[in-house]
Formats: structure tokens, sequence, C-alpha cells
């Protein structure tokens, strides 16, 4: 069994970012694997290391510099990566539903049998890219993954939900993404690091695999505004007066 491991490339969420009103800049700013996407890859070796999969293949879409990721990736324990190659910014003319067709694409040309992501990046929160590969294909779905269990070609989800949580099956193949509570990605080794240069890496214009739609366009990009510091007051009395007169709460 095949396993595609979809990755991108984000800023370092230890990092604050600058915000421009054409976006963020990213110039000089660390960038790593998105933290949801390195989860998704963490399960995938957990998968092979149960004799489950046979394959893992990380895939990226993105410029030269996110091969780190895919690199990344290889080191933590796939087999083979695929870097689609544009420089288009990732985070704005990228969009989901162009990174579905484009992992649909290369679902079908290499006939995987599970597809693991991420739940969303964590640089533009959309959430919106496993749903929509999974209608693509026409696939079952399982989503906010926080236990995978596989057995004779059914998929065993248990996913969150805002109630608690929810068991799914599913025959595959699949789509499945993956939430926090997942598993702990383990560190690369160095060994293992250096084991990583030498592991295939394919290279694919983007172009031929399709054309970015634009089909969102981001106007304006603006930093949240400022928080005002907090108060003590000292007591009840004036609490409710400040909330009365001043907050005009009731």
């Amino acid at each position: 069994m095949k396993v595609l491991v979809a990755v991108k490339r984000v800023v370092d969420s230890g990092i604050k970012v600058r915000v421009k009103p054409d976006g963020i800049d990213l110039q000089g700013v660390k960038m790593t694997i998105n933290p949801f996407c390195e989860i998704a890859v963490e399960e995938a070796v957990r998968l092979k290391e149960k004799k489950l999969i046979a394959e893992i293949v990380a895939v990226t879409i993105g410029p030269k510099q996110g091969a780190e990721s895919l690199r990344h990736a290889l080191a933590l324990g796939a087999d083979k990566a695929i870097h689609v190659t544009t420089e288009a910014r990732i985070d704005q003319a990228v969009q989901p539903l162009d990174v579905a067709n484009i992992l649909a694409k290369l679902v079908e040309r290499d006939n995987y049998n599970l597809v693991l992501m991420g739940k969303q990046s964590i640089d533009d929160d959309f959430n919106q890219t496993g749903q929509m590969l999974a209608g693509l294909l026409d696939w079952p779905q399982a989503t906010f993954a926080s236990n995978i269990q596989i057995t004779d070609g059914i998929a065993q989800v248990i996913r969150e939900i805002d109630g608690g949580l929810q068991t799914v099956k599913f025959k595959l193949p699949g789509v499945i993404t993956c939430d926090l509570r997942l598993n702990q990605p383990r560190f690369a080794s160095v060994p293992n690091i250096m084991k990583a240069k030498s592991k295939p890496l394919e290279t694919i214009p983007l172009d031929k695999l399709g054309k970015l739609h634009n089909s969102i366009q981001i106007t304006k990009t603006e930093a949240p505004a400022i928080r005002k510091g907090g108060a003590i007051v000292e007591n009840v009395d004036v609490l409710l007066q400040k909330l009365r007169n001043e907050a005009k709460l009731f």
C-alpha cells in the first residue's frame, strides 16, 4: 500500500511575523514544516513500522526552498519525495483548490491507496484541502483524526468534534487529515538526516500538472489591533461601575 503525505512550508510558529499591506514579509524569516503536516508524516511512518503500508511519498508545492521541508520528511522516515515547483506565493496565490487539483493528479498518476495531510496549515488556516481532494477523487474522508487504525484495507478513525469524539470507518482508498493529538512527531536523528540526502526527490514544474486559478484575491493584509492593558480595581463596586459606565455592558 502506498501513502501520499502532503507537506507545506510555513513560517515558524515561534516567529512574530511582520505584516505589510500586500501580505506577510517573508524576507529573512525562518521557515519550517507545517506542524500538522509533520504529524501526518509521523503517522505514516508509524503505520509503516507496523507493516501496514509499504511506501511513503511526501509531496510539497512551492519554491525551491521547499525542498528543505521534503528533506525533513525524508529524515523522519518518508521513502521518496515529490516537489511541485512554483514561484507563486504558497500563502496567497496557491489556494486550497489548486493544491487539491495537483494532489489529485499525482494520486491518479501513481495509484496511492491513502492520502494523509495536516488538518490545516498555520499560515492561512483554511482547513479545506483535504475535503476538496476527497471530493475530486470521489474518495471517503475522515478529518480531525486523533487516532488511526488500519485493518484489512479498512480505516477506522477517531475524530475530534465539538461534542466529543466520533469514530468512523471506511474502505480504502481514502483521505485522512491529522489533528494535534494524533501523535508526537519524533526528532530526526543525524544519521537519518544524512540518509535523507540520498533518497529520491522528483521535481515537477507546476504548469505540467495544471495552472493556478487565483479565484480569491487578497486586497489587504493588516495586523490585529493591539489590545489595551488590563486594570486592577479596588472592589466589586468599582468593577460594576466600570462595566456599566465605561464598557456599557448593562
